[in-house]
């Protein structure tokens, strides 16, 4: 079952818990009241941005991608589209993270760095700024 409420749309989860999102005023993208998106950020309406998230001034997060639970996104970060940011996992400012890429759990991509599209970083990996990563799926 989904609710809309001004803005605010909630629905239960297959486990029967309610989940609650906000429309952010810059994209529309679903953000958890448990997270904080820069008002200068843009959410694509299609994406999620879970609990304990933070997402800084500048930062474009694509459609249908899913910052999840306790990412931080730097300033002026560009997440294309169907992206998924692991738990723990840290963007650093200006930093690019490709379409379709997969980031595991805690990982770090340092400021400026470049993920390719389609990459697939595994859990606890570091992403420099001059080491693009990209492996086989």
């Amino acid at each position: 079952m989904t609710r809309k409420t001004r803005g605010r749309i909630e629905f239960e989860a297959d486990d029967g818990t309610t989940m609650r999102y906000d429309r952010h005023p810059n994209g529309g993208g679903l953000v958890s009241p448990g997270a904080q998106v820069h008002e200068e950020a843009s959410v694509a309406a299609t994406a999620y941005v879970e609990s304990g998230a933070r997402v800084g001034p500048g930062a474009r997060i694509g459609t249908a991608s899913w910052v999840d639970r306790n990412v931080q996104v730097g300033p002026d970060v560009v997440v294309g589209s169907t992206v998924h940011l692991r738990p723990g996992t840290r963007v650093g400012a200006r930093a690019r993270i490709g379409s379709r890429a997969r980031l595991g759990a805690d990982v770090v991509v340092e400021a400026g760095a470049h993920v390719e599209q389609d990459a697939i970083v595994p859990d606890g990996s570091v992403v420099g700024r001059h080491a693009a990563r990209r492996e086989a799926a």
